[in-house]
């Protein structure tokens, strides 16, 4: 497995920035003018149990909550504006970020009340880290990329931020024991990008997750009633995909949610186990509310 570590000089480090980014940071914040409420993002596919990583760089997936850094704004994907303390966005450098608000393994509600605060709690975002894993609009590679998110941390030692550490796996079988690891720890999964693969917003080929377990998002559109030691309590769900498919999830709940569900109209996030030939998810499994202005 290989790192990429190269340590470089702050005044180094920052020198090729300005000589590579100018025009790159310019685009980024045009783009962000355009679509002020949702900024242009990579984002990630399903990947196949079976998918060969030659050829890709691999990091862990982490669960926090995604945010982009266009220089000079910290914002969700929403496009709404992340109210982080003024000391945790003068340690980002001036050029486009994208990485997820993250406190550790098994954190993501901790993070996510931290993050929606109007007024920063300067005790929870100490605990915060932006764990940055792409350049968006930067030219180049993944992998070149990947280095100059390294020389970029390197030279600007801040605890505000960090680059999320990439790997390159020999074969299935390593990265099979790579994702066995990361589970076991606590962790989501895996992140496998081509590293040679210039930034493209949007759903490629080129960046995928590989997960135990699929995830995915429906709206719900009905409570079922709960019978016997669930009676008087919600059942199951009723929800809708995005792409139509209609079914209902009536596990992984606790008896706390159950007595207040999501309510109708919002949006959830669920697991399962793939997809039936006509597209129902297979063990569908309630996980969490998903926030879509997150």
């Amino acid at each position: 497995m290989t790192s990429f570590n190269n340590p470089c000089t702050r005044r180094q480090a920052l020198a090729a920035v300005v000589a590579v980014w100018p025009t790159t940071h310019v685009a980024a914040q045009h783009r962000a003018a355009a679509t002020p409420d949702a900024p242009q993002i990579a984002l990630l596919s399903e990947a196949r149990s079976d998918i060969d990583p030659s050829g890709y760089l691999v990091s862990e997936k982490l669960d926090g909550v995604r945010a982009i850094w266009d220089g000079s704004r910290l914002r969700f994907r929403s496009g709404r504006i992340v109210h982080a303390p003024d000391w945790f966005t003068s340690a980002l450098p001036p050029v486009a970020l994208d990485g997820e608000l993250w406190g550790g393994r098994e954190s993501f509600d901790v993070v996510s009340g931290a993050v929606r605060r109007v007024t920063p709690d300067d005790v929870s975002w100490r605990a915060l880290r932006l764990m940055v894993f792409d350049l968006p609009g930067a030219r180049g590679t993944f992998a070149a990329r990947a280095a100059r998110i390294d020389e970029l941390a390197t030279a600007s030692r801040t605890t505000a931020w960090a680059a999320v550490e990439q790997y390159q796996m020999p074969d299935r079988t390593a990265l099979q024991q790579r994702l066995d690891n990361v589970v076991r720890g606590g962790g989501e999964g895996l992140v496998l990008h081509r590293a040679d693969a210039p930034w493209s917003p949007g759903r490629t080929t080129a960046l995928w997750k590989l997960k135990p377990l699929h995830d995915a998002e429906a709206r719900v559109l009905a409570h079922e009633p709960g019978r016997g030691r669930l009676t008087g309590l919600m059942g199951a769900l009723q929800v809708r995909t995005t792409s139509g498919i209609e079914f209902r999830i009536g596990t992984g709940f606790t008896d706390a949610e159950r007595r207040d569900p999501p309510p109708v109209g919002s949006w959830v996030s669920y697991t399962h186990r793939g997809v039936t030939p006509s597209g129902v998810p297979r063990f569908a499994s309630y996980w969490r509310p998903h926030d879509a202005e997150l």
